[in-house]
């Protein structure tokens, strides 16, 4: 199953991947209040290789981005919206390093190519063959039975689905999360590290004035050219 375990996802990610017109959308509409009904908190990710537009022409953050600002926050009292300009298609790391630690599950609906655990999505009118090695795979949602020893559900279970995601990713999590990014990158660790980290920071930082039993702790530090 991938090559990104669940020990170098401190934030499970699971891509939702398929054909065109299997039902992916589908799928995911109705797997994330399924997921979310559990107590889990679920973010999901659109990955869109064609490209899109939020912020249109004459909206202020269409004039705020054509003004040279590098990224975009509109903010209200119910959404906050994040537009930052790249040069790059974001990695899975560095998507779930901007969504930050709030949530329990990520879903990605695409990123075929990711190394992140994958349900792919097959139905029989679409042909035969899948876009995915049965390593790749942590299940598959059919409609048809598939000769491959992987965990298969119906299209409309998505019940069994949330409660293989579940079994595999949202049980007997860490007590405490440490994930490490440099320059983008998430830099895996083993559990004495990331124990050794957790413990050390949060004993520094519980000395400090006005801070007490913290749940959350964020901590970043940019090295910049020519400073000591």
């Amino acid at each position: 199953m991938s090559n990104l375990t669940r020990e170098q996802m401190v934030t499970p990610i699971v891509s939702v991947v398929g054909k065109s017109g299997v039902g992916k959308t589908t799928l995911l509409e109705k797997l994330v209040p399924e997921i979310r009904r559990r107590g889990y908190r679920v973010a999901v990710v659109k990955h869109d290789v064609h490209g899109f537009e939020i912020d249109h022409p004459g909206k202020d953050t269409w004039r705020y981005a054509q003004a040279g600002s590098d990224a975009v926050v509109i903010s209200s009292p119910s959404k906050l919206a994040f537009i930052k300009q790249t040069d790059h298609d974001a990695t899975l790391g560095e998507l779930a390093q901007l969504l930050g630690d709030g949530f329990d599950l990520i879903l990605t609906e695409g990123y075929k190519q990711g190394n992140a655990p994958k349900v792919e999505v097959h139905r029989k009118e679409a042909g035969p063959g899948l876009l995915c090695r049965e390593a790749e795979l942590v299940a598959l949602a059919t409609d048809e039975p598939l000769d491959m020893a992987v965990p298969q559900y119906d299209l409309d279970d998505v019940v069994g689905l949330a409660d293989r995601l579940q079994e595999v990713f949202l049980i007997d999590r860490p007590a405490s999360d440490v994930r490490l990014f440099v320059d983008g990158t998430h830099v895996s660790l083993t559990p004495f590290v990331s124990s050794i980290i957790a413990n050390g920071i949060y004993g520094m930082v519980t000395t400090l004035r006005g801070v007490d039993d913290p749940r959350r702790i964020q901590l970043a530090i940019t090295f910049r050219e020519g400073g000591e």
